[in-house]
């Protein structure tokens, strides 16, 4: 849609894998919308993942006993938090959308991902106590994961080896993004590509172009445990 602003996060290695091109077709298909879309590659940025010392700029509000969190936040509203940390705060400020596309690493996001949650989704910026959950501050937008997997469809079922997909989405979307106010989007879940033919690894790229065409008419799911794992 037109004047919508779009932040997809990328943590993936290779720019011709699966995962390359579901971001590709991203670009391609939310700009010819007309939104304006902005990329953070945290591989190619080299992003730091580590949440230490060096996030806080100048002197410490309790140098004998450190504690990220509070530091975090005490930064935030002094205003001294690594400047890596603030671009990608003011990336996420003015998204309307944040796209999250990666491949899944033992149920969870690739570190490099997690350690951009860590360090930018901070207390102040995302979230408060209380502010969290409903009233989480970045409760205007909308937020989307996109992720490849490793093992099947059949797989990730109540009945399968792996369990149901969304028990391992629990502390991704609810822990995390819900966490921070955002309205989270039915996910969008490419299984098992490194066994998939080249059709069917075309068909979940070109599915995923589909679903973008539509995507600012979608209804964001109901993200409470429910949703999750039953009744």
């Amino acid at each position: 849609m037109a004047g919508k602003k779009v932040l997809i996060v990328y943590a993936h290695q290779e720019p011709k894998s699966l995962n390359g091109s579901l971001k590709k077709v991203a670009v391609e298909e939310l700009s010819k919308q007309g939104c304006t879309v902005t990329i953070s590659d945290l591989y190619a940025m080299d992003f730091e993942p580590r949440a230490t010392r060096k996030d806080v700029i100048g002197a410490l509000s309790n140098p004998e006993f450190f504690n990220y969190g509070v530091e975090a936040y005490e930064a935030f509203k002094r205003r001294c938090l690594a400047s890596d940390i603030t671009d990608e705060q003011k990336k996420v400020q003015e998204a309307d959308l944040v796209i999250f596309q990666f491949p899944l690493y033992w149920f969870g996001m690739p570190a490099i991902l997690k350690g951009w949650m860590d360090r930018v989704l901070c207390q102040g910026f995302a979230f408060d106590i209380p502010g969290f959950y409903d009233a989480g501050f970045l409760k205007n937008k909308l937020a989307l994961l996109s992720l490849t997997t490793g093992s099947t469809a059949e797989m990730y079922t109540k009945t399968g080896v792996s369990g149901d997909f969304r028990y391992f989405l629990w502390p991704l979307q609810h822990g995390a993004l819900h966490f921070c106010g955002f309205k989270v989007l039915a996910p969008q879940i490419s299984f098992a590509p490194e066994i998939a033919s080249g059709e069917e690894r075309k068909a979940m790229v070109a599915s995923w172009a589909q679903r973008l065409k539509t995507i600012w008419e979608e209804e964001p799911i109901d993200c409470t445990p429910p949703w999750y794992f039953g009744q």
